[in-house]
């Protein structure tokens, strides 16, 4: 998926634009945009922050003054094929220069703000919106398509066997949608359906629990450095991983290390003085108290979660 941010542009001189992926826009702002098929007949349309616009194809458009800052979005034809169950070919959209969706807005809003954090959430999570953009563009705005199938049935347990072996194996890299249902031989929207069909969560909730179960593990090791749980986990901040580890768990990973062992600078700051604290001192136990990980918690996901199983 490309991924462009527009500000405003003040350049009234009209230009030809043309794209040849399926490019659509979502207004970050009010403001105006002067668009037309041929250069002396523009026709301007006035947007609010969050209203989208549907690009023509190939043919291209004719844009003046472009007043309004805007997020462009490139889906794949790889994503909308699949979104439509084509085996090849190309899925022809309607053009729209204004229209609402709320759905297509919370998942543009979503991957803006993945934009402004410096995409740290990886190339799965943009896999996985990508995926349920294309599902709602097709859905919606398809001149010809075949009915999505819906699957009735799951991953068999040698097929999700696979796909947690894959996961652990690759637990520090980047891992795609393609490359998890390519694993299993399916196609990317098939094993979207399928993997939520058998789990409850989407890939992209999967990978992250399984990426947080094992940070909890290792930093369960006292000498354990916050900066290399992260790496290890397959977060590419130390900033990102506590921001997500706090969203889930409710605490940050050094306080969950913390609560797990005990310290004697935790001890120290609440209830022990330097002459009661000793290494005799019992340190608090913690017993069934970690928070559980369920897929409605997971941060950045709601929006994949809420939708029906062919949403992804």
């Amino acid at each position: 998926m490309r991924v462009e941010l527009f500000p405003p542009d003040s350049d009234t001189e009209p230009r030809h634009w043309v794209r040849h992926d399926q490019a659509f826009a979502m207004m970050l702002g009010p403001g105006s945009i002067e668009w037309g098929s041929k250069r002396s007949a523009l026709e301007k349309f006035d947007y609010a922050a969050c209203d989208l616009a549907l690009c023509h194809r190939h043919e291209g458009e004719w844009v003046g003054l472009m007043n309004v800052p805007h997020l462009q979005l490139g889906i794949s034809d790889a994503a909308l094929m699949a979104a439509s169950d084509e085996p090849n070919g190309e899925i022809e959209l309607h053009p729209h220069r204004k229209f609402a969706d709320s759905r297509l807005g919370a998942l543009v809003a979503a991957v803006h703000a993945e934009m402004v954090a410096g995409f740290p959430s990886g190339r799965l999570f943009l896999d996985s919106v990508e995926q349920a953009m294309a599902v709602a563009l097709v859905g919606g705005h398809a001149v010809r398509h075949r009915p999505m199938q819906v699957s009735r049935g799951g991953l068999g347990p040698a097929r999700f066997r696979r796909i947690r072996e894959l996961v652990h194996a690759k637990m520090q890299d980047e891992l795609s949608l393609d490359e998890m249902a390519q694993s299993v031989g399916l196609s990317t929207a098939h094993f979207a359906r399928m993997f939520r069909r058998s789990t409850g969560e989407t890939p992209h909730q999967f990978v992250l629990r399984q990426r947080l179960e094992r940070a909890k593990a290792m930093l369960r090791a006292p000498d354990a450095r916050v900066l290399d749980v992260a790496v290890a986990c397959g977060f590419k901040t130390q900033q990102h991983f506590a921001q997500v580890f706090r969203d889930v768990c409710g605490i940050s990973p050094t306080g969950y290390r913390q609560d797990f062992l005990g310290s004697e600078a935790t001890c120290a700051s609440e209830t022990c003085s330097p002459e009661t604290c000793s290494k005799d001192t019992p340190r608090p136990a913690i017993v069934g108290s970690q928070p559980e990980l369920h897929s409605h918690a997971l941060p950045f996901t709601s929006l994949l979660t809420s939708s029906p199983i062919r949403n992804l």
